[in-house]
């Protein structure tokens, strides 16, 4: 059957919630609406006002009700309606919902799971597309955890919900209508495996979420000028899969990694560091990064050019060290200045 991510997200919500009654869903309008991308659809009618429900327009105050209720015993899964919605709650965040385990050496588990949905591609005006990501994963005792195919949707939100600690729950956006031909339920896979999504020899493009399909057309049209991309998809930031993403550079030699988000001190150079650090005498050029530009996220207008794109992947490929230059011409105008362009 074909679903999209936003089906793969209710269906995981849904079997969760019958599996077990201390599972509860609630946030800004998730209740009788659905959500504003409709994610919790129908779950209120099915399961009634007190499994699902919405909250007042207060993220500080959602935060720490859901605190409180799976300190008692409950598995909350709230939802941050857009990512910049949630900064008002970040506080909660760092200062209990991170801290609690270790503040209370283990005594106390907060398994709860927050939604955010990050990142942009869909023309949202102020306040609506940002990429936090960042924020969370500097922060010790969240896990990070960001799908980018609706069967990652599915079996990592099913794994988020069963984790005893905390998870922050990243759902690109664009994204949500992504299809695939999947039969639910899949098999939940535990959280630290990053995926490859294309094999290569040449390269690796190390992402994650949103990001994907820009780096899977990127490889695509590597290959047509002779030079074989693998891609490798995070899937959770924290914890991170250190194997797969060395194995895959010792094998290649070269590394590129792809990010939405600003680039100064993001997930990006995180990456790029673990990699020069794990595989310095593998490497035959230096690690580079595409990554959005530092500046605030941008009005819709200008949104396309703040995202990486298929020509920024292939002109940081382009910049690598190569004994037979690659040929790497494409057609956006200006794109040979990647620095400019959030490659660094």
């Amino acid at each position: 059957m074909t679903v999209t991510m936003a089906q793969a997200l209710n269906q995981a919500l849904r079997d969760a919630m019958t599996e077990d009654e201390n599972v509860l869903v609630f946030g800004e309008d998730v209740g009788t609406l659905g959500g504003v991308f409709r994610i919790t659809d129908g779950l209120t009618r099915d399961f009634g006002e007190e499994r699902c429900f919405d909250t007042p327009l207060a993220e500080a105050g959602i935060m720490g009700f859901a605190i409180g209720m799976a300190m008692e015993g409950f598995r909350p899964v709230v939802e941050m309606q857009f990512d910049a919605f949630g900064y008002p709650a970040f506080e909660q965040v760092v200062s209990h919902v991170a801290k609690m385990r270790n503040r209370t050496r283990g005594s106390v588990t907060l398994p709860m799971v927050i939604r955010v949905p990050f990142a942009g591609g869909i023309g949202g005006v102020e306040h609506h597309c940002d990429s936090s990501e960042g924020y969370y994963a500097h922060t010790p005792g969240l896990k990070v955890v960001t799908p980018s195919t609706p069967a990652d949707a599915y079996s990592l939100l099913r794994e988020a919900i069963a984790s005893d600690d905390p998870v922050v729950f990243m759902e690109p956006k664009v994204s949500y209508w992504a299809k695939e031909g999947v039969e639910l339920p899949v098999e939940r896979e535990p959280f630290g495996k990053a995926a490859v999504r294309r094999e290569g020899s040449d390269v690796t493009l190390v992402t994650y979420g949103p990001q994907l399909r820009t780096c899977l057309e990127a490889a695509e049209a590597a290959a047509e000028l002779g030079y074989e991309c693998e891609v490798v998809d995070l899937r959770t930031i924290v914890p991170f899969d250190d194997e797969t993403v060395a194995e895959s550079v010792r094998k290649t030699g070269r590394c590129v990694v792809v990010s939405e988000a600003q680039g100064f001190a993001g997930v990006a150079a995180e990456v790029a560091a673990r990699v020069q650090e794990r595989c310095f005498h593998s490497l035959a050029a230096p690690v580079l990064r595409v990554s959005g530009l530092d500046i605030p996220y941008p009005a819709p207008a200008l949104e396309h050019t703040h995202l990486p794109n298929v020509d920024r992947v292939l002109d940081a490929v382009e910049r690598l060290q190569w004994d037979d230059e690659p040929d790497l011409t494409h057609a956006a105008p200006g794109a040979a200045d990647t620095n400019a362009g959030g490659a660094r």
